[in-house]
């Protein structure tokens, strides 16, 4: 297969360069050219079609969210956002990412910028074969109305075009929803800020998991990352924990830590993985079914990124594969007391009535 051509458009030449000698280490990509400006980048994607390009968010003359949005209405391409890891840049990375955008990626400060895009270049030659969502193409989906939870815990793994997917599912919770961990794979600042995204959409509430967070009905914890994987601990009262250990399989956090951590109450659980690269969580999720645990991963045709779902059903981690606009109803239909119930409920609703518990 051919390279994947790259263009990289940043103002800041210190950062060219480095995404520029990243990238060029790597047989898998050619890096095409470089813009230092959304107009620039505009011609040069003109001349040299590449496959994908890498966004910076603060540009002169036209912000990189501006460009992105004229693009994907114009000539949709798959970009991966490059941003700054403060709130302002971490809020404009996730609007971004609902833009369009397939992925973002951190750019801190000072000596280790440069260790900033040491995943890039795999992110990239994911980036370039993603099936790119249109914005505003998710469906609204109506939360359940009422449920009965039956005592199970869910557990979501999710990575590249994890953002939407993630909106997509707790869209279709109940306030009173099962309690729900989450390890979505990106860098802490932009976690902080999704969490903070997130709460006011969704019925439930979504937080930053804490140390020793009670695992309770009508919560989301979402993994806070940096130096921490998200773990459970506890069987009769299941708590979050934060784990301060070495990354897994390429990631903190990892998907595969929080469902390693949940084998003692594998009966009472549900796994879902949704879009993402890699394999990160497959071989959790197949100890977890092997313990008794419900496993489902998102289909290939709504998933960004097959790679995480397709590992889980390869495997024989995940036992079936669900469109991202049915995965809220399974796993209510799975964590709900009277299942058969709900099980004919659903099959009778209507597109627009979504995972009803009596």
């Amino acid at each position: 297969m051919r390279p994947v051509k790259v263009l990289i458009v940043d103002d800041s030449a210190t950062i060219r360069q480095l995404i520029r000698l990243r990238l060029r280490e790597d047989p898998r990509l050619d890096v095409v050219g470089e813009a230092c400006d959304a107009y620039e980048a505009r011609e040069k994607i003109k001349a040299l079609n590449p496959d994908v390009i890498t966004l910076d968010v603060e540009m002169p003359r036209m912000n990189g969210l501006e460009f992105l949005e004229k693009l994907m209405r114009l000539r949709p391409m798959p970009v991966v956002m490059v941003s700054s890891e403060t709130h302002r840049g971490s809020t404009a990375a996730l609007e971004a990412l609902s833009l369009g955008a397939v992925e973002c990626i951190g750019k801190s400060a000072g000596p280790t910028t440069a260790d900033s895009f040491a995943s890039l270049p795999d992110i990239l030659v994911a980036a370039a074969g993603a099936r790119l969502m249109r914005p505003g193409a998710r469906p609204a989906i109506a939360p359940a109305t009422s449920f009965r939870w039956n005592g199970r815990y869910v557990f979501i793994g999710s990575s590249t075009g994890g953002v939407d997917a993630l909106e997509t599912v707790l869209a279709g919770y109940p306030k009173d929803c099962p309690p729900t961990l989450i390890t979505q794979h990106m860098p802490a600042g932009f976690l902080a800020s999704f969490a903070a995204r997130l709460n006011p959409r969704v019925a439930p509430e979504v937080q930053l998991a804490t140390e020793g967070a009670m695992l309770k009905q009508g919560h989301v914890y979402i993994a806070p990352g940096g130096e921490y994987h998200l773990a459970v601990r506890g069987d009769r009262a299941p708590a979050c924990h934060l784990l301060a250990s070495e990354k897994r399989n390429g990631h903190r956090p990892s998907v595969e830590v929080m469902f390693d951590s949940a084998l003692s109450i594998a009966k009472q659980s549900v796994c879902v993985m949704l879009t993402g690269m890699g394999r990160d969580g497959a071989e959790g999720m197949l100890r977890m079914r092997e313990a008794g645990a419900n496993c489902i991963a998102q289909d290939e045709a709504s998933s960004v990124v097959f790679g995480m779902p397709r590992a889980a059903l390869e495997i024989g981690a995940a036992s079936v594969a669900v469109p991202i606009t049915r995965i809220s109803e399974e796993i209510l239909t799975l964590t709900c007391k009277d299942r058969a119930a709900s099980a004919r409920r659903m099959r009778a609703s209507d597109a627009g009535s979504r995972g009803l518990c009596a």
